[in-house]
C-alpha cells in the first residue's frame, strides 16, 4: 500500500525551520499575533485560511483596518512560495480595497502563484466573505533569499 503524501501547511519550509515563529500574521509563538492557519488546497495549488477578525483590528466602525487587510494578503501571498520550498521576501505589493472587510464575520483569504522567473515570484491573494464576494485583493513580487545568509542566527541547523 503506498504511503499517503504529507499534508503541506503554510507554516514550514523544508530545511528552513525557524527556532520560533513570531510572525504577526501566522506565528504560533506570538501571543499578540493573529495566528492565521493556512492549508494548501493541493488541487487548486492555493493556500487558504479561514478566520474571523475581532474588534482589536478595527479601522472604520465595525470593519477592519486597511493595514491589517494588507498584512493578511501579504501573508497569504507569502505562503505560496512554500510550493517551491523557498523563503521569499516581499519586494512590492499592491492592494485593492473593493468593499469594507467586516469584523466578527466568517472570512477566508486565498493566495496563489502567478509566475516564477529565477528568484522572482509573483503571487496574488484575495479576501472573501461568506457569499464568495471579493472584498480586497493584492498582487505581490517576492524575491527568494538564502535564509542562512540573511537570518542565520534564527534558523535551526
Amino acid at each position: 500500500m503506498p504511503s499517503m503524501p504529507r499534508k503541506v501547511h503554510g507554516h514550514e519550509t523544508a530545511y528552513h525551520k525557524l527556532q520560533k515563529n513570531y510572525c504577526f500574521a501566522c506565528g504560533h509563538n506570538n501571543p499578540d499575533g493573529m495566528r492565521l492557519k493556512f492549508v494548501l488546497d493541493e488541487e487548486r495549488k492555493t493556500f487558504v485560511c479561514r478566520f474571523r477578525l475581532s474588534k482589536r483590528y478595527t479601522g472604520p466602525p465595525g470593519h477592519c483596518h486597511g493595514g491589517i487587510i494588507a498584512t493578511i494578503l501579504d501573508d497569504a501571498m507569502g505562503k505560496v512560495n512554500k510550493l517551491h520550498n523557498v523563503i521569499a521576501l516581499t519586494r512590492e505589493m499592491t492592494v485593492e480595497y473593493l468593499k469594507p472587510v467586516p469584523l466578527r464575520k466568517p472570512l477566508r483569504v486565498e493566495g496563489r502563484e502567478i509566475s516564477v522567473r529565477g528568484s522572482q515570484h509573483i503571487n496574488e491573494a484575495w479576501i472573501l466573505n461568506e457569499k464568495d464576494e471579493v472584498l480586497a485583493r493584492s498582487r505581490g513580487v517576492f524575491i527568494a533569499i538564502d535564509p542562512h545568509k540573511m537570518f542565520g542566527k534564527f534558523v535551526e541547523r
